[in-house]
């Protein structure tokens, strides 16, 4: 089984827009089987609907698509916001500091990642953005919550090179509960370099679609120069076992 372990879905402020069944068409068009949804961020800026309609697209593609909610940590009601999109069906958190604005380590967002913690749900980060989510904030505040489940994007890193990479090494090193998505990562080096020195466990494909290409981006983890049963692992075991699969 092949699990796109971050797509995005609903109208978007920022880029494409993504309906259920453009999901599921890219999928069918890749040969991925399954995806984790996130709602993009909504041109009017209310995620509560957002995560509702995620809701409701996930009830009605059981077996291929599985949501997270978004909530901006900054709002007062964030807690109590992801809470109720949990009851109402969803299986983890995601954050996203810089379509949110906000430092992913400010001591604000622990009150959303608590909840996640207490619900032992998983917590998805877009990360690698300047400022807000680059390598060592996304391990300050995964060091915070030890036993919670944390997957970074982009590989944790925008540029992979330099010392963004070494923040991301360092940050993996410290913190066994972090794990990082393919989506975007050119460099396959990289991504072998993680599984050689961290874990065939730490890494999973990702597609960001409707940003990216499925059909491009599965290859990421098809190409690896990896045994097939480490590879089966990052295209789809992985994501499985996160996200309750």
């Amino acid at each position: 089984m092949i699990v796109d372990s971050l797509v995005y879905l609903g109208e978007s402020l920022h880029g494409p827009s993504a309906s259920a069944d453009d999901v599921l068409r890219a999928l069918d068009a890749a040969g991925i089987d399954r995806a984790v949804a996130v709602p993009a961020r909504p041109p009017g800026y209310h995620l509560g609907p957002a995560n509702d309609a995620l809701a409701a697209a996930a009830a009605a593609h059981p077996g291929r698509l599985t949501g997270l909610a978004r909530v901006d940590p900054q709002q007062s009601d964030a807690a109590d916001a992801l809470g109720r999109a949990l009851d109402g069906g969803l299986a983890g958190l995601f954050l996203h500091p810089w379509e949110e604005t906000f430092r992913i380590n400010a001591p604000f967002v622990d009150r959303v990642v608590a909840v996640a913690a207490e619900r032992g749900v998983p917590v998805v980060i877009a990360a690698g953005y300047p400022w807000l989510s680059e390598g060592l904030q996304v391990g300050d505040l995964v060091g915070r919550f030890p036993e919670t489940t944390f997957v970074a994007t982009n590989g944790g890193q925008i540029n992979i090179s330099g010392l963004g990479q070494t923040d991301v090494e360092l940050a993996l090193t410290d913190c066994p509960n972090l794990s990082l998505q393919t989506a975007g990562v050119y460099r396959e080096d990289f991504l072998e370099l993680v599984i050689a020195r961290y874990g065939r466990e730490r890494l999973l494909f990702s597609s960001h679609f409707p940003l990216f290409d499925p059909r491009l981006e599965v290859k990421r983890g098809q190409w690896l120069h990896l045994p097939d049963d480490v590879k089966a692992d990052v295209l789809g075991a992985n994501a499985a076992r996160v996200f309750g699969l």
